[in-house]
């Protein structure tokens, strides 16, 4: 979008209103008289529905206002305390450089030079006159308490919404507040859903989908994910010595919000619909130069109050995070999904909870594959750092354990301190002797629950390259403290040199990919998931999509969003492109589980899965995403089955059709089996899946039966779904973009024009009589089979559990 033939390239894209029926927009609506209240007509829906949500996700009223209440609590301590520290406290007494003579009538003369912490503190007159004598101490002073008496007068508005909120659970949705947590937000959703058959909240819709909903609470984070999909936001950012690097930060994405959303001068008219002028084409370079001087104000505001806010940024880091760090020094060496690393993986129409679940279940492979990457040079420095410092601190200890008298020697604290941090960092440089280094799997595992990455990570998992990718939306917790620290300094010249330029392309990419739907307002065009006018043909849409290159959404969001959405919304009504999307992906999946594992040998006989099987902690839907990884890297060894008969190579996404498919076949039988019974909840419903089946999935589980009737059990095999059609589909991406690319595990050595001239199969294998045998891989973590004791320590990929001590090796 850089030049003039980029933006010519952009059409306005068409009003997409299917979700309101024509002739709806001057309806009158009939409220009964038992419902009348102050819920019907509402004026603010994304308000409303976003505090529905929030009060549900807090764990209601008593909670939410008791952590506004401890964050006004927070604010005053951290101001009053850090005044006290700087004007009441004699640091001279406390650092003993000036002696205090106590000289009390009943004193004792031993203790006339011992210093006490009252010493240290200087009368309350005193420190008032400090204070007063202080300019700079009473400004920062008046201005904490401003913003003191705005949190206040915030605090007090949300208690007044948010009650209002606690009633409409209770009379509305009857929903009492020490249920409330036994409640699903899917359960919660239905409800509001129903309820807008019989009070009308929404005045120009008879009804409301999931998806109005999804529209409202997430407006303006659709177009911050979309924005990051196009690369329209400048948070990459390439500097002299480090290069390429990720910075944005909770600061910078409010001023990103601030500009563009809801702040003055901003692109919105209100909270759900986009200034008329910007729809227009005519005046886009005027528009664009106002936006231009509204962010080059906002820029200056930055810079102006910069000294302020890095003044807060510093102690709010130091009052939160210096006993942390002085308890476990470790902790600065974790990881975190950056804010970055938020958006790139983030869905369209995806709620918050649903993020962070699908991240949770992400961390752990994710930390792994990091882990796996060790600088030979900087294990050897670590170890003998290590060496020295443990033995200094070992002598120090022994000396405080024989005689206390040595922890008054001046700086022997500090010394042991220092010490303590300086090995617990040693350490962490230190890799496990016994780790078993398998880049690729890890990096299909880390895939199958954060759904996105890009297409050259593939076959490049065991690079630097593409470690520091991973490391830009996995960052260590010191990297982030320390890029919110410079946020305040590095915010204003981002936002005056870097998105000032981007003002244009702003303008151009609101104005082309916002479009009004009728009962929601003017939303994201890429959050409507249509496959026709935002599908990649490279994934899937081929022939089902007219968008451009502009128009496409990156690394198949498109599809991958509305997979997702489908699977947690399993009772929404797709419109009819998207509906015609999922089902030629059923009948491929279905075409594809013909040359694939069957679902028994995937639980059965790989021996990975058998020992997942074991574990009594593991779940359903752990032992389905660690069949479909494992079963094609074992079956490529060349191991046998169980039944001593070779188990045919295969690839991951045939087993992951193999497992999709089982959900519309051998399982109908089953569902009705279970309800015959009463194993199955009647909050279960056969449509639950997008394969219209039940969560159990597969035969082999079917004694696991009294597992099935926790909501969050229900939820653990609508993830495992998504992330199996999440592998599958990038294999299929991967086929259709490299046909002639062939690595093992990761892709099938038949082209995929091949597969669909094979009908049958061989019952007995699952293998498609056309299909050719990979080439065989050899794995160096499994070919100890004698040592059965050592082989029953080691730690699989998929189980989460503790590494245990065994020999380091590669696959």
């Amino acid at each position: 979008m850089a030049n003039l033939e980029a933006y010519q390239e952009y059409q306005r894209i068409e009003d997409f209103e299917e979700d309101s029926p024509p002739g709806e927009e001057d309806l009158l609506v009939h409220v009964p008289e038992g419902l009348k209240d102050s819920w019907h007509h509402i004026k603010n829906l994304d308000n409303f529905f976003t505090r529905i949500y929030h009060f549900h996700q807090k764990n209601g009223f008593a909670c939410m206002m008791l952590s506004e209440f401890f964050e006004l609590v927070q604010l005053l301590f951290v101001v009053t305390f850090t005044t006290f520290l700087v004007n009441c406290v004699e640091y001279d007494v406390l650092f003993a450089n000036r002696a205090v003579n106590h000289t009390g009538p009943g004193q004792n003369p031993l203790d006339r030079n011992k210093v006490t912490l009252p010493d240290a503190i200087l009368p309350s007159q005193q420190c008032t006159q400090r204070i007063q004598e202080n300019s700079w101490i009473i400004f920062l002073l008046i201005m904490a308490a401003i913003f003191w008496i705005y949190r206040l007068v915030k605090v007090f508005c949300n208690f007044l919404s948010y009650w209002e909120i606690r009633q409409f659970y209770i009379k509305a949705l009857k929903i009492r507040m020490d249920e409330l947590c036994n409640f699903t937000w899917q359960e919660v959703q239905d409800r509001l859903i129903s309820l807008q058959r019989e009070q009308q909240m929404c005045i120009h819709k008879k009804e409301l989908t999931e998806l109005d909903i999804y529209h409202r609470i997430l407006r303006f984070k659709n177009y911050m994910v979309a924005m990051i999909n196009k690369s329209l936001l400048p948070v990459q950012l390439q500097l002299p010595l480090l290069g390429n690097v990720v910075f944005l930060t909770q600061g910078l994405k409010y001023n990103f919000e601030l500009i563009l959303f809801w702040g003055p001068g901003s692109l919105f008219q209100n909270k759900w619909n986009l200034h008329p002028k910007y729809k227009r084409n005519g005046n886009r370079l005027e528009l664009a130069q106002q936006l231009s001087r509204v962010i080059l104000l906002m820029g200056l505001a930055n810079l102006l109050l910069c000294p302020f806010i890095l003044v807060w940024q510093v102690l709010y880091a130091f009052f939160s995070y210096t006993e942390v760090i002085r308890r476990e020094p470790g902790s600065l060496g974790a990881r975190r999904w950056s804010l970055y690393g938020r958006l790139y993986l983030r869905h369209f129409n995806e709620l918050d909870h649903e993020l962070h679940g699908r991240l949770g279940r992400g961390y752990k492979p994710t930390s792994k594959y990091m882990n796996s990457f060790t600088s030979p040079l900087l294990t050897v420095l670590a170890k003998n750092f290590a060496f020295f410092s443990g033995s200094v601190l070992a002598v120090l200890i022994a000396l405080t354990v024989y005689d206390e008298d040595v922890l008054t020697v001046q700086h022997i604290l500090t010394a042991i301190t220092v010490l303590g941090v300086v090995i617990t960092i040693a350490r962490s440089f230190i890799p496990d002797e016994h780790m078993v280094w398998c880049p690729e799997q890890l990096l299909q595992c880390m895939l199958a629950h954060i759904h996105y990455m890009p297409d050259h990570w593939r076959g490049s998992a065991n690079k630097s390259e593409t470690r520091d990718e991973v490391a830009q939306l996995f960052q260590y917790k010191a990297v982030f403290i320390l890029e919110e620290l410079l946020s305040p300094i590095v915010t204003p010249f981002i936002l005056i040199f870097l998105l000032r330029n981007k003002s244009l392309e702003i303008i151009d990419f609101f104005r082309n990919f916002t479009v009004e739907v009728v009962g929601v307002g003017d939303i994201c065009s890429f959050a409507q998931m249509d496959i026709r006018r935002h599908g990649n043909p490279t994934w899937m849409s081929e022939g089902q999509t007219e968008a451009s290159v502009y128009q496409q959404a990156e690394n198949g969001k498109t599809e991958l969003s509305l997979m997702h959405f489908t699977i947690k919304n399993p009772r929404w009504q797709p419109p009819q492109e998207s509906s015609v999307f999922i089902s030629h992906l059923k009948e491929k999946v279905h075409h594809d589980a013909q040359g694939g594992p069957s679902t028994q040998l995937l639980l059965s006989e790989a021996p990975l899965c058998t020992s997942l099987q074991s574990n009594e902690s593991a779940t359903g839907p752990d032992n389905l995403l660690a069949s479909v990884l494992a079963h094609p890297i074992l079956t490529a060894s060349g191991l046998q089955g169980r039944d001593h008969h070779f188990i045919p190579p295969s690839t991951a996404a045939s087993a992951a059709a193999s497992v999709l498919a089982s959900l519309s076949t051998s399982q109908l039988a089953h569902t009705s089996r279970g309800r015959s019974q009463g194993l199955l909840p009647s909050s279960v419903h056969p449509e639950s899946t997008m394969y219209r089946s039940d969560r159990t999935i597969i035969d082999s589980m079917s004694n696991s039966d009294s597992r099935i009737r926790s909501n969050p059990l229900h939820s653990e095999f609508a993830s495992a779904e998504m992330s199996l059609h999440a592998i599958y589909m990038h294999e299929l991406h991967q086929q259709s973009s490299h046909p002639q690319r062939s690595s093992g595990q990761w892709q099938s050595s038949v082209p995929m024009r091949d597969l669909h001239t094979n009908t049958g199969f061989q019952a007995h294998s699952g293998l498609g009589s056309s299909m050719s045998m990979p080439t065989v891989v050899h794995l160096g973590g499994w070919q100890e089979e004698e040592e059965e004791d050592e082989d029953e320590d080691d730690q699989e990929i998929n189980s989460g559990s503790t590494p245990k001590q065994g020999t380091r090796s590669s696959c």
